[in-house]
């Protein structure tokens, strides 16, 4: 066992761009057949099971609306359904979050706003 350990590089998730607004966590399930999930993943709600899905405007099972932030990253939702740690608050890197093919975050940010997560852009 070593007394000591060498770090060679530290990296930036910039997903959280400021702690403005607390980044509180929640745990939710995330429905299976869903493939991999990354962190960032807009989800939503399914009102007849309560678990989590990503958001796709149009939904009518309940999932259309925003919810909450996929955590965890790399979730394998492939053949279970799992899971996994998502926040319900904070402020987030508009640019590294994910919606379903054809949606788009701007469409989900009001919901997004109504609870307490807030999108924003990180100069560069």
């Amino acid at each position: 066992m070593s007394i000591r350990d060498t770090v060679t590089g530290v990296s930036y998730d910039a997903l959280i761009a400021d702690s403005s607004v607390p980044a509180l966590t929640k745990i939710v399930t995330l429905t299976a057949g869903q493939g991999i999930l990354a962190r960032g993943t807009i989800l939503g709600i399914t009102t007849s099971t309560g678990n989590a899905v990503v958001v796709k405007t149009g939904a009518t099972d309940g999932s259309a609306a925003a919810n909450c932030i996929l955590a965890d990253d790399n979730v394998d939702t492939t053949n279970a359904a799992v899971n996994a740690t998502a926040y319900v608050s904070g402020v987030f890197t508009r640019d590294l979050l994910t919606v379903s093919t054809g949606d788009t975050v701007a469409v989900h940010e009001e919901e997004l706003r109504d609870k307490s997560i807030y999108l924003t852009k990180i100069s560069q």
